[in-house]
């Protein structure tokens, strides 16, 4: 009897019961000649973008009406991506920077 129960689990384990949480990640942009690399990126609500700014001049990744990350130069930066939708945002210092998020859900 016991040994069914384990088959049963593993099978669980295996199979995932629908209960496997899927992992947030990591999705880096680099800035760099006053430029956001890669322009675009798709996530998933919850994961995380940072920013590395590779210029010598402070940036910002901002949202209009929204929010706001400051990066200062040769440092990084980070945001947890907390709603789904098309989120585009630019640099305040520099508006001809862009850069857009495409964000699902998980």
């Amino acid at each position: 009897m016991r040994s069914g129960f384990y088959l049963v689990a593993v099978a669980g384990l295996l199979l995932g019961n629908g209960a496997v949480d899927a992992q947030a990640e990591t999705i880096r942009v680099t800035i760099e000649k006053m430029a956001f690399v890669p322009a675009e990126v798709e996530v998933r609500v919850g994961d995380t973008i940072e920013w590395v700014n590779r210029d010598i001049l402070v940036h910002t990744a901002t949202v209009k009406g929204g929010w706001e990350v400051l990066i200062p130069a040769k440092k990084t930066a980070s945001l947890v991506v907390r709603e789904a939708g098309q989120i585009d945002y630019y640099c305040r210092f520099h508006p001809n920077m862009k850069g857009r998020i495409l964000a699902a859900t998980p």
